[in-house]
Parts: C-alpha cells; sequence; structure tokens
C-alpha cells in the first residue's frame, strides 16, 4: 500500500542533495495539446543504474548522491521500493519490459539473445491506440526496433563518448555490422537532446510515447569532463559486508565476481587495449595499499568515484527533460517514469556487477509521476516485476496489453488502493551459466528469500561450458536484509522453506517456465530440489 512520501534522505555538507527539501518547483501554465484522456509518456531508463546511489532509497551512499530531479519525481510522484527484474542483465530484463513476458516466453534469455521484431511489445500496441512512438539511445536487443515510429538507437551497448547512431534509413543488425553514424558528444547529453528534439517537433494532434534509454551508468562508469572533479577528496563509506573474502563464513554457495576483477578489467584495457571491449576512465590504476583488504578498499573507492560520477550525468539530463515538459505545457498530462533495468553491486559482498539474486542486483528503483492521478510524495511497498510495466503503460493509454503478457497493471496500486488479490512474492530466472554465478531460479516475498542454484546451461546462448553442483541458499530479509547468512540449514526455518519450495512450484506453474521437454532438467530437480 501507498504512504506519505518521508523527506528524510540525506544530505552533505557538499549540499548535494539539498534540492530534496524546499518548495516544489511550479508548474508551467501553458496549454497541454495533448487529449486529458490519452497521457503523454516519457518512459526513461538506464542502465545499472543501482537504488543504493539513487539517493531516495537511503543507504551509505545516499548523502553523496547527485540526485536533485530524481528527489524531485519523488516529490512529485510515487516511489516504489519492491520492484523487481525477473532476470538480473540488460537484455532480458529489456525485453521482459516490452513485451511483460518471462524470457522463456519472449525468447529472450541471455546477454547473447535477440527480440525478435515479429514479437508483440508495448510500443506496437501503443501505436494502435492512436499514439506516436519514439525511442532513443540504448537498445540492445540486437534486431531492429519495432512499434517505434521514430527511433536512433546506439549500434549494441553503445560508448559514452562519440557513439554510433543507428535509424531506419540505415538500419543493420548488430550482429551483421555497426552501420548508423558517428555523432559527436557524451552519450547521456546526446540521448537527452535527440529526446527533446523529438518532443517539441512531434505531431500535436497525437499524445507521444518516448522511450529515452540511457547507456549510464554501465561499465566503464565514464562521465563528462564538467563532472570530473566533483567528488574530488572524498572518501565514501563502504558496505559492511566489503571484506566478504570468504563464502564459508556466510554460507554462500558460489564465488561471485570480486572487486578484485573489476581492478583486473582496468588494468587490461589500460596495458592491451586492443584486447579489451572498451576503455576505463582515469587509467592507470596502481593501488598503493600492501593488504587485501586495502587494496579492496582502493578498488571500491575507484569505481564508487566513477559510478556516481557517471550517475550525477543522469540526474542532470532527467532535470532537463522534466524542464522541457513544463515549458512545453506538458507536465500535466504526462506520465513519467524513471526506472534502471536492474541493480548493480558497488562492494557489497565484495561484488561489482548484477546477474544474481541478492537484493542489490534484483532490486529496480522504479518512481513515477503523473500529477493527474498519482498522489505526490507517496511511497509503494507492493511487490511489482518487470513484466508488470507495459501493463501498466497500456492501462493509462487505454490499449491492449501486449499479446500473451504475463503482468499486471498496478494503476490502482499507485493510488494506494492494492487490490486484494495482489501477488505476494516473485519468481526471478537467471539463465545464464557461470561457473562463478551458476543458474538459478528463486521466489521472494515480504520478508524471506529462497534460491535454487540448478548450475547447468541446458541449451542457453553465452554459458561457460561448465556445470556446477546444485545448492540452496536461503535469507531471513528481516533480520538479515544484507543477505549475510545463508539459512538454508537453519532447523527454524525449515518449514518456510518448504513452503517456499511449494510456493516456487505453482510459479513455475503460474508463469508456464516449467523447463518441459528438458531431460537435463527434470533429473535436476528430481535428484536436488527435494533434497534436504
Amino acid at each position: 500500500m501507498a504512504f506519505t512520501f518521508p523527506l528524510t534522505i540525506g544530505r552533505s555538507s557538499l549540499g548535494i542533495c539539498s534540492a530534496l527539501v524546499g518548495v516544489v518547483p511550479m508548474l508551467s501554465s501553458c496549454a497541454d495539446e495533448s487529449a486529458p484522456g490519452q497521457p503523454n509518456i516519457l518512459f526513461i531508463l538506464s542502465d545499472d543504474h543501482t537504488s543504493q546511489s539513487w539517493g531516495i532509497y537511503g543507504g551509505h551512499l545516499a548523502p553523496y548522491a547527485r540526485c536533485e530531479n530524481i528527489g524531485r519525481l519523488a516529490r512529485e510522484g510515487c516511489v516504489m521500493d519492491n520492484t523487481f527484474c525477473t532476470n538480473s542483465i540488460s537484455v532480458p530484463s529489456r525485453a521482459a519490459m516490452l513485451t511483460g513476458q518471462y524470457s522463456h516466453l519472449n525468447g529472450v534469455y541471455t546477454l547473447s539473445d535477440a527480440l525478435s521484431p515479429d514479437h508483440d511489445n508495448i510500443a506496437r500496441q501503443l501505436q494502435k491506440a492512436g499514439y506516436e512512438t519514439a525511442l532513443v539511445g540504448k537498445w540492445h536487443l540486437k534486431k531492429e526496433p519495432s512499434g517505434f515510429d521514430y527511433y536512433s538507437v546506439f549500434h549494441d551497448q553503445g560508448t559514452y563518448r562519440d557513439p554510433v547512431f543507428k535509424s531506419a534509413d540505415n538500419w543493420i543488425d548488430d550482429d551483421k555490422g555497426i552501420g548508423g553514424r558517428r555523432e559527436k558528444g557524451f552519450s547521456t547529453d546526446l540521448v537527452t537532446d535527440k529526446a527533446i528534439r523529438w518532443i517539441k517537433g512531434r505531431d500535436k494532434t497525437k499524445p507521444f510515447s518516448m522511450f529515452c534509454h540511457f547507456k549510464a551508468t554501465h561499465e566503464p562508469c565514464d562521465f563528462p569532463e564538467r563532472l570530473a572533479h566533483i567528488y574530488d577528496g572524498v572518501v565514501f563509506p563502504e558496505p559492511e559486508n566489503l571484506m566478504d573474502f570468504d563464502k564459508a563464513e556466510s554460507g554462500r554457495t558460489f564465488d561471485g565476481q570480486p572487486l578484485e576483477t573489476m581492478a583486473w578489467r582496468w588494468n587490461k584495457a589500460y596495458t592491451e587495449p586492443d584486447k579489451w571491449w572498451t576503455y576505463y576512465p582515469e587509467m592507470p590504476f596502481e593501488p598503493k595499499g600492501k593488504t587485501r583488504e586495502a587494496v579492496r578498499s582502493e578498488i571500491y573507492q575507484k569505481l564508487v568515484r566513477d559510478y556516481l560520477r557517471c550517475a550525477a550525468a543522469i540526474d542532470e539530463n532527467i532535470g532537463r527533460l522534466l524542464d522541457m515538459l513544463d515549458e512545453e505545457g506538458l507536465a500535466d498530462n504526462t506520465i513519467v517514469v524513471y526506472v534502471s533495468d536492474q541493480g548493480y553491486f558497488l562492494g557489497e559482498h565484495g561484488f561489482f556487477d548484477k546477474r544474481i539474486m541478492y537484493e542489490e542486483a534484483l532490486r529496480m528503483p522504479f518512481v513515477i509521476r503523473y500529477p493527474r492521478e498519482i498522489p505526490a510524495g507517496t511511497r509503494n511497498s507492493d511487490l511489482v516485476l518487470n513484466i508488470d510495466f507495459a501493463s501498466l503503460l497500456a492501462d493509462y493509454a487505454g490499449a491492449e496489453a501486449p499479446e500473451g503478457a504475463q503482468g499486471r497493471s498496478f494503476r490502482e496500486n499507485l493510488k494506494g488502493n492494492t487490490p486484494d488479490d495482489w501477488r505476494k512474492s516473485v519468481y526471478y530466472r537467471y539463465w545464464t551459466q557461470h561457473a562463478i554465478r551458476p543458474a538459478h531460479i528463486g521466489l521472494r516475498n515480504d520478508r524471506y528469500k529462497l534460491i535454487f542454484f540448478y548450475g547447468h546451461k541446458l541449451d542457453m546462448t553465452g554459458c561457460d561450458d561448465c556445470v556446477s553442483t546444485p545448492s540452496w541458499e536461503f535469507y531471513d530479509l528481516k533480520v538479515d536484509p544484507r543477505e549475510n547468512h545463508n539459512r538454508y540449514n537453519d532447523p527454524q526455518y525449515a518449514d518456510i522453506i518448504e513452503e517456499m519450495k511449494a510456493d516456487m512450484l505453482r510459479q513455475r506453474e503460474l508463469y508456464r517456465d516449467t523447463d518441459e521437454g528438458s531431460e537435463t532438467m527434470r533429473q535436476i530437480m528430481e535428484n536436488y530440489y527435494s533434497k534436504k
């Protein structure tokens, strides 16, 4: 249910989050040209911009986040506290948002997969409902976008500096070549420029939907020069489990991707740039610490400094978009969503990256503003999934949800009217098998989390050719919110675990994720799922 948004976000002595308090700016008095019955939609999506760094979710980095405009959206709209992805990696998560379907139905399981242009999506349904539709920035789904009257998207996942944009007149699928045209500038600024130009020049007789997708804050976490010095001299506080070097102490059953691998990548790209896929800012990195703890701390400080500078450019550009809506008289009848495609580890558990069903990677920070309907300054704690987004937008637009959508509109939830039959748990599946991050399924409810690492690539693309011994993890998020202690073998939780195992099987049936026809998965489930 929704409740009043408490303005308790931390403020540093630098005044970084000072705009989260004070008077809400007056909206423009210009006439809104779109029909009241069909609101405009501005859907802003970032990559890996984790909730720990948004400033509106608390945490040890909140006082340092440049979050003036994210904070403005929070004050003027609703913050979702429990929004989760169904597969914590960019390509599958983006496909789930567009189609309203889990990976096994939309065909996008791993980073190596593509979304077919023939597959229905929310943009195609908005077109049918009379919307003019546009997409700018990161697409990353490899095949040509469908359902958009206009698009200008990066080749592959794009670059931060002078990115290549592809459009309908020069499209080449990502696996066929680069194509497109290189444009000078910083990617976050360029994407915003394109979104603003298109909205101002749109067909004003129709409602519009603009999908504005940033590359930031994805690795390599670059930033424009104007933000290079905003954290000079700052020493960021560390997460409590940064020094998690021994998985045996926590009962974790997989190795994960430690921060030291990030440092290896930095130096690989610097010393052998022709053998690495990207560059990194402010190289070389030469840690001075002599102990493993000191070295890890230094890696953490660089990662967070780069990351928060990269994120600051997002916040600046969200401000440009909000100001444009005010100036054009569009703010009152435009739904503005800002969301990240998944979360990201910033040193928690000693990790970076995402993919695992731990909170930092699973959670999708999400804020939405619609002055005509959503109460300002509220928060909502209902369990929402990325497959719900398409149905929500369709509901507002008076459109049909994409064919086969498995999600559900949470429009009433946002008004504080949570349906009695709203979901009480969320089902997750990460399909990519790596030795350090086994493929897994999981279930999370309002207190507990159960994860089954089945550890096999099955027939998936982009996987290691390895098999992991299946394992279980269980966390009580009320007493252990940082997931520091795997309690799967704790007798006090035995009954709860059995109930969640049964619920996970029900969820698999509900979402039709039953691995029908896979003899390998049948054997894994038979030999390990019910095993104590």
